[in-house]
């Protein structure tokens, strides 16, 4: 499987790479874009300014272009908290798309996108600030209103990016089944 692979709102750090090698371990190609042009930041407010200052339309044109030479063999689009919300914007645009894997984050629905059958999977903490049950409840229905096939995994007690193991948020148990979940789902697209 091709897989494009987006950062969280921390950068390129460690744990994306390892996730990638995790990844291609497996037998998948993957890319992973550093949206951030090499910045990486200790807390999520330092990367939330990053990301107000350089602005969401810079930041897609980035993933688009990033995505883009690899877009006609149909890639899962895949990310990591706000990785995950610019895969999924990616994904829902892309009528090649072969999956969407959610990690710790979701994004708004454009009112336009139309998907046929395109297999989602959500991993999130629960509860998660970022990713309320109101939200998700909004979301998920919203996705099936698109026409997305979606799985949604909830943690009870992780953090928000529990599968960072350099982070507070880390929960190794919640982080392992993640990935023996999403492998799975890999396998199969």
């Amino acid at each position: 499987m091709n897989i494009v692979l987006f950062h969280s709102t921390y950068g390129l750090r460690p744990a994306v790479r390892a996730a990638a090698d995790r990844l291609r371990a497996a037998g998948h190609q993957v890319w992973t874009p550093d949206l951030f042009e090499g910045r990486v930041f200790d807390t999520v407010e330092e990367g939330m300014a990053h990301q107000e200052e350089v602005g969401r339309d810079e930041l897609l044109k980035r993933a688009v272009l990033a995505a883009a030479p690899y877009s006609d063999r149909g890639l899962v689009y895949a990310g990591f908290s706000f990785g995950a919300s610019v895969a999924q914007t990616l994904a829902l645009g892309d009528d090649k798309a072969r999956g969407l894997l959610l990690l710790h984050g979701t994004s708004d629905i454009a009112e336009n996108a139309s998907v046929d059958g395109l297999p989602v999977q959500l991993h999130v903490a629960e509860p998660d600030p970022f990713e309320t049950d109101d939200w998700l409840s909004a979301w998920y229905l919203g996705m099936g209103r698109v026409g997305a096939d979606v799985e949604v995994y909830r943690y009870a007690g992780a953090g928000h990016l529990f599968t960072d193991p350099d982070l507070d948020d880390y929960d190794a148990d919640a982080a392992e089944t993640t990935w023996r979940t999403a492998l799975g789902f890999l396998e199969t697209l």
